[in-house]
């Protein structure tokens, strides 16, 4: 029967580990699919900032209490991965407990200190949880979240909550069967853990075989959860679990309000000013701005997988505050599910083939990108560094650049930069007329 459950075990964990390992190799290739972009300057502050941000969670705590529920999770699901290495040992091979020998008292420590963790993982968990479902907060009833993303939040909230409690019943029903010598159990004894102890009375009147079926069946269900959460991740906005990590080292160091300019375009304003410069051989005309997924940066396709979905974007954004249609939520989710469906076409053909869609207009609309006042606060709130205004950016340079899609207003503004060096529309000749009008002193 060990041997069976042995041979099971390791057919499970190769399967989960590959499947999983096939998913992150896709994911790796779609964000490929970006243009490149260079974001290996200065690593000392790079580095400063992966441990400020997405270890620290620095910009989390301007919310102290919400911060520390947050880390506790966060922590939970760090620090207890530690215990799944035993669980995974002990399945492998067929032993009980296998690190309580080696570390004798210092495993009960482990254990303890695990078992309080998940505690607190358990509460914040249920306390999200009543957040999202009956207090109902604004920024996670938004119909931003409708369908599959709501749903998404709660199924994680949920499975880090059974998890947890399975950890506890485990501990409670193993310890149980230390006390009573139970045969495979009382080899290696850790005596009652701290919080798993209180779950013994609730289990003492069962039988021996009854815990023993308790024990295992909340192993195998603890330890199946945490395959099946490791392979739903890839799919979940808890992807962000993983790629905060990179997408904070990589993210971009320049100040905020400054844009990028397209090297393209100087060139071009250049060589009309200084024709000699121009070189003979005319280069590969280049697409301004982005219309698809391919047109952005590698490092705009890895902030799509970031996104937590947690709102803070769209909260503290002006336009979405007022009432208008833009969401950067939204933008950083579309933006990921275009790129998803990319990801989908590329699998059934090989390589991509032209289905008609673009991530403008049909994913993100014009009127979302026209309410941008580019004060990015959206990208000072977000907690894992993503910029939805480059996206944005990008998306409006193709716009007014490629298609001529411009208000009015902004048409003329253009019109009078061109003509007259300055938004206005004044003759360079007459701008320092006013000054005519000063009296002498």
């Amino acid at each position: 029967m060990q041997i069976a459950q042995q041979v099971l075990f390791i057919l499970l964990s190769a399967v989960a580990i590959l499947l999983f390992s096939k998913k992150v190799k896709e994911i790796s290739r779609n964000i490929k699919l970006g243009r490149t972009e260079d974001l290996s300057d200065n690593p000392s502050l790079r580095w400063k900032n992966l441990l400020l941000l997405a270890f620290g969670q620095k910009k989390m705590f301007r919310n102290p209490l919400v911060a520390v529920m947050h880390f506790f999770v966060y922590a939970g699901f760090i620090i207890i991965n530690i215990e799944v290495l035993e669980i995974v040992l002990d399945g492998i091979t067929g032993q009980h407990r296998l690190f309580a020998g080696p570390l004798g008292g210092f495993y009960a420590f482990l254990i303890n200190a695990f078992e309080v963790l998940a505690l607190l993982v358990l509460v914040a968990c249920v306390i999200f949880l009543i957040r999202r479902n009956i207090i109902k907060l604004k920024r996670f009833i938004s119909k931003d979240l409708d369908g599959w993303p709501r749903s998404d939040a709660n199924y994680i909230l949920i499975t880090e909550v059974v998890l947890m409690s399975l950890f506890l019943f485990l501990n409670a029903s193993d310890t149980l069967l230390q006390i009573r010598g139970e045969a495979h159990y009382a080899a290696h004894p850790t005596g009652n853990f701290v919080i798993s102890q209180y779950l013994q009375p609730v289990l003492n009147g069962m039988s021996n075989e009854s815990l023993v079926i308790i024990e295992r069946g909340s192993w195998w269900l603890h330890i199946v959860g945490i395959f099946a959460f490791l392979n739903y991740l890839p799919y979940s906005k808890h992807l962000h679990i993983v790629l905060a990590f990179p997408n904070a080292y990589y993210a971009r160091l320049k100040p905020m309000g400054e844009m990028e300019n397209m090297t393209s375009i100087q060139n071009e304003v250049l060589y009309a000013m200084q024709p000699e410069l121009a070189p003979t051989e005319p280069a590969a005309p280049q697409r301004f701005g982005a219309k698809d997924v391919m047109d952005l940066s590698w490092k705009n396709l890895m902030d799509a997988y970031s996104c937590t979905e947690c709102g803070r974007c769209s909260a503290a954004c002006p336009a979405n505050i007022t009432g208008k249609l833009l969401s950067p939520r939204k933008i950083m989710m579309e933006t990921r599910d275009r790129l998803e469906e990319v990801s989908k076409n590329i699998n059934a053909n090989k390589e991509f083939k032209e289905d008609g869609k673009s991530l403008l207009h049909d994913y993100i609309k014009v009127e979302e990108l026209r309410a941008c006042t580019t004060c990015n606060a959206c990208v000072q709130e977000c907690p894992v560094s993503i910029s939805p205004l480059d996206i944005i950016l990008q998306l409006r340079r193709y716009l007014v650049m490629e298609e001529s899609n411009s208000p009015q207003e902004w048409t003329t503004m253009f019109s009078n930069v061109e003509n007259n060096f300055a938004p206005w529309k004044f003759s360079p000749d007459e701008r320092d007329k006013w000054a005519e009008e000063i009296p002498a002193s």
